[in-house]
Formats: C-alpha cells, structure tokens, sequence
C-alpha cells in the first residue's frame, strides 16, 4: 500500500508539474503498478472504462463534422439578430454557450462561438475581453448538465451507471441536469451587471449559409439514441459507447460518399488522443490504489475528518473541488474522487449520488475562477492573444470568481435540498 501511495503522489504531482505531458505520466505510471506487481497485468484491459472512451472519441468525430457544417454559426448568427443591445448579446451569446456545450465538449464550444464574440466586439469598437470570458466560463458551466456535455459527466455515468435520461430525472427526483440551469439562470444578473453601460444597439447581420445538414440531424440523433438506449433493460456495458462510435462512422459514411474527405482528415485529428490516453492510464492507475487499499484508507480519513455528517461531508466536496479545481485540471482529479466517494458513501452508510452531485457541480464549476482552471479558458485566452488582446488575471478574476459563486452556490443548495435531505 505504502509503494502505491507514493507513487501515486508522484503521478498527481508530475501531472500538474507537467500539463502538456499529462497522458504521458498517467500512462507511465499504469506500466509501473504493472511492472511493480501492485496491479495483475490479467486486470488492466477490465481496469479500462472502454464505454467512456468510446463514447469520448465517437462524441468528438460527431462534434467536428457539425462545427465544419457551420451550423453553429448561423445559430449564433440568429441569436445576435435577437438582441436589442450589446448587454443582451453578451447574455445571449453567453447562455448559446452553455446549451451547446451541454451537448458538445467546451473547448469545441468555445473555438466556434468565440469569433462571433470577437467580430461583434470589432463591429461595436469594444474590448472583446469581458465577452469572450463570459462565453468561455458558460460553456465550462453547462458541460456537467448532460452525459455528452463533458468528460467529467461521461466519466460519473461511466462510474455511477447513469444514462442519459438519468441526468435529468433519476431515481424518481429532478437530476444534476437541474442544478446546472439554475447556476446558469444565476449567472445571467452577474454578466447583465458586467455589460451594464453597454447598451449600443446590434445591427442585423445576415445568416451564414449551412454547408451540410446531415452533421446536425446525426448530433439529434446521437442524442435520441442515447435516450432510447436509457429504456434498454440489462444493456451491454459498451452500448452508449457503440452508439457514439457508430454514429461518428455514419457520418464519415455520408462525407465520404459526396466527397468530403476533408471533413472526415479534419474530424480524426481533431479527436483528443492526448486526453484519451491520459483517461486509461488514469483508470490503470487508479484500479491500482483500489487494488492496494488506498481508495478505502483515503475514504476513512476523509470520514473522520467529515465527523460522520452527510451535510459536511457534501459540502467539504463541494468547496473543496471549487479550490482544487482552480488550479488542477478537473478530469484526472474527478477520475481519481469517484471511486473515493463511493468510498465515503459505503462507509458512512449512504446514498453515493448526492456526493457524486457535489463532487460535479464543484470540479465542473471550480475551474472558472482561475485562466488556468479548464482548458476551455486556456483556449479563449488563447484566442484574444492571437487577436493582439491581453488577458490580466484581474480581468478574468473579475468575471469568473463571481459567476463562479453564483452559479456554484444554487447548485449546492439545490442539490442538498434534492439529494441530501
């Protein structure tokens, strides 16, 4: 147990040292629980989550023939012509974000709906800094609302046995879904207040013409099949994982057959091997410290410092991941906290699920009072450089720590008031 513990002390401490070789830490240490004997090299492959991946990769494919479609564009587009102000655009725009991201993962979100912020903010002659922020921080927000929304909620389904409809209704009582919109609904004085002496007017402008159709009916219909697999009785493991494969093929299927093979190049590159490998080195890793005993021992500690209460419990996970998560990016840290929740909730006597709430809405959520705290901010940042924009951390202080604490804080409530009670 002790060799485990350290060496998973030295895989968290390498992975934050090192962002950009994170998988390659994880994937390090996996062979070394293997080689050190800690893990039988028999138990790796079942160690795995194959659904997550699965649906990870094909969710990606997907995701990335739609934004080459330009959909998201002209829906964009829409909303802007909506607005009577710039105020409302900001908020508009800001809560397009979170809806799609809901669906689509938040970098992707960002990287499509962030040049209209940038275009509008040239249109108008106004810093685009605060606008591409609330964008950013609204994607981050929403991705937890739904099984597809983020890697985070793909990997409490995968652990918790949660289906797509299970995040909107589960165990006859309204879902974590819930929660997410109302930190969103919060959040909509905060960037209201933000923009409030921008009131200049918004000039139509005219709709981006849809390239290709077929990439929105197969989003809808990776949605509707999700659902549909959620009434299945006694499903195999992989099928939400199959779906979102077989889905992602369909559509390489059509590009192919009218002669799109630049979407489909495009569409495998841009899937995130790097956070693929990083996520079954993780789950090598992490079967490792369960095999060890570490898991049950950091669960008793974890226990005793929580004095037996759910509600101190609940709320120690909540604030704590919204600390953690400002600075350690939130999926390996949610990899590693499930199987500890389950820990606590086993040795406390409970019900796990609003421990896994809190744990969500807290690392989801944390990560936006710091640039740095989801790589959706690194990526918008990112983008207002190369736009010759520069990004103090008191700018982003200023729109993520209250957004944040809003959003967190009716997320926390909500879920007591639900789950706890």
């Amino acid at each position: 147990m002790l060799i485990a513990l350290i060496l998973f002390f030295i895989t968290y401490v390498l992975m934050i040292a090192l962002p950009k070789q994170r998988y390659l830490v994880a994937v390090g240490s996996a062979i070394l629980f293997v080689l050190l004997g800690i893990l039988p090299l028999a138990e790796v492959i079942p160690a795995i989550n194959w659904n997550v991946l699965m649906m990870l990769a094909g969710t990606m494919g997907t995701v990335s023939l739609f934004i080459d479609s330009k959909m998201p564009n002209r829906m964009a587009d829409w909303l802007l012509n909506l607005s009577p102000n710039i105020m409302w655009a900001a908020v508009f725009l800001s809560l397009f974000a979170g809806i799609v991201s809901a669906f689509i993962d938040n970098v992707a979100t960002v990287l499509m709906i962030a040049p209209v912020g940038l275009a509008l903010a040239k249109k108008l002659k106004i810093s685009p800094v605060s606008l591409l922020i609330c964008i950013s921080v609204s994607s981050n927000l929403q991705g937890a609302a739904t099984l597809v929304g983020d890697t985070t909620s793909i990997l409490l389904g995968g652990y918790a046995g949660m289906d797509f409809l299970d995040f909107f209704f589960f165990q006859g009582r309204f879902s974590i879904f819930w929660a997410v919109e109302l930190g969103a609904l919060v959040t909509v004085p905060v960037i209201m207040y933000l923009f409030r002496s921008h009131r200049q007017k918004v000039d139509p402008v005219p709709l981006t013409p849809v390239e290709n159709y077929f990439p929105t009916i197969l989003l809808l219909a990776n949605v509707v099949l999700l659902i549909l697999a959620s009434f299945l009785p006694n499903k195999p493991e992989l099928t939400n994982g199959i779906i979102c494969i077989g889905v992602c093929l369909v559509g390489f299927l059509h590009a192919a057959l009218h002669h799109r093979t630049a979407s489909i190049r495009q569409a495998i590159s841009e899937i995130d091997y790097v956070t693929l490998l990083l996520l079954a080195g993780l789950f090598v890793v992490i079967a490792g410290i369960t095999e060890a005993g570490v898991i049950e021992e950091i669960s008793k500690l974890i226990v005793k410092v929580g004095g037996g209460s759910v509600f101190l419990m609940y709320s120690l996970l909540v604030w704590g991941s919204v600390l953690v998560s400002a600075f350690v990016d939130n999926i390996p840290y949610v990899a590693t906290m499930l199987p500890v929740v389950a820990g606590i909730a086993q040795q406390m006597g409970c019900s796990p699920y609003v421990l896994y709430f809190g744990l969500l809405i807290g690392a989801t959520l944390g990560g936006n009072i710091t640039p740095i705290g989801a790589s959706a901010n690194i990526a918008t940042i990112g983008i207002l450089r190369r736009d010759g924009c520069e990004v103090k951390n008191s700018d982003f202080f200023r729109i993520g720590i209250p957004f944040t604490f809003a959003a967190v804080f009716a997320g926390y409530v909500y879920c007591w008031l639900v789950w706890g009670i």
